[in-house]
C-alpha cells in the first residue's frame, strides 16, 4: 500500500516525529496562509487513533482535501482490544455530522487512514458538502465496521470516533484550510513529486 505525500511542510514535521506522529499539542499550521492543515483532537474514541487532520493535499494540478487518521500505535486501524486477525477484508465507514450521516469511502496507508467521499480524477477527496458540514457543524462523529462478524451476523459498526467541530470551525481553522485547496498547484516551483493512490485495505 502507498500511501499519499503529505503537504511539503507537513511531511517534513512527521519526518521528525517517526512513524507514529502525534499532534498533540498542534492545532493548525501557523504562519502560513492559507494553512496546509489543521489537526483536531478527538472528544472520545474505541480505537487506536492518535488525532485526525483535515489536510489540504496535491493531487495533479489540483488541490483536494482529505479527512486523515493518524493512528496512536504502528497498526492496523482497530477497535481497543480487538486483534488483526478479526479484521474483515471489506471495511466500511461513514461520517455523521450532527446527525447526517455520508458514506464514505476508507483507504489505508502504514501509519494513517484516508476518509473521503469523492475523488478527483484518481485522487480521493472530500466533498464541498462534507466540508460545509464540517464548518458548520458542531458535532461529528466517524463510524467504522473493521471486524469480521460471526456467521448468519449483519455487519455492524464496531468504532467510532467523536469530535467536537465548534472549537475548530468557529475558529475559522476548516475554512483557512479550504482556502488551500483553491491554490494552484505549480509543480515546478514546488517541486512535489506526483501523488500516488492509496489502496483500499
Amino acid at each position: 500500500m502507498h500511501p499519499l505525500p503529505l503537504v511539503v511542510r507537513l511531511a517534513a514535521m512527521l519526518g521528525c516525529l517517526g512513524s507514529t506522529p502525534t499532534f498533540a499539542h498542534l492545532n493548525f499550521e501557523r504562519d502560513v496562509e492559507p494553512p496546509s492543515y489543521v489537526v483536531i483532537e478527538p472528544e472520545n474514541s474505541n480505537l487506536n487513533i492518535d488525532n485526525v487532520a483535515l489536510v489540504c493535499e496535491d493531487a495533479g494540478d489540483a488541490r483536494v482535501l482529505q479527512l486523515q487518521i493518524y493512528l496512536s500505535t504502528e497498526g492496523p486501524l482497530l477497535p481497543k482490544g480487538a486483534m488483526p486477525q478479526q479484521l474483515k477484508s471489506d471495511p466500511r465507514a461513514e461520517i455523521a455530522i450532527d446527525g447526517k450521516v455520508v458514506p464514505v469511502t476508507l483507504l489505508f496507508a502504514d501509519t494513517y487512514a484516508v476518509l473521503a467521499d469523492e475523488t478527483d480524477q484518481i485522487f480521493p477527496r472530500l466533498s464541498e458538502r462534507l466540508i460545509d458540514a464540517m464548518v458548520t457543524g458542531k458535532i461529528m462523529v466517524l463510524r467504522f465496521d473493521l471486524l469480521a462478524e460471526r456467521a448468519g451476523q449483519p455487519a455492524a459498526f464496531d468504532g467510532e470516533v467523536v469530535i467536537a467541530l465548534q472549537p475548530v470551525s468557529g475558529s475559522t481553522n476548516v475554512s483557512a484550510v479550504r482556502r488551500c485547496a483553491t491554490v494552484a498547484v505549480d509543480a515546478a516551483s514546488t517541486g512535489l513529486i506526483t501523488a500516488e493512490v492509496l489502496a483500499p485495505f
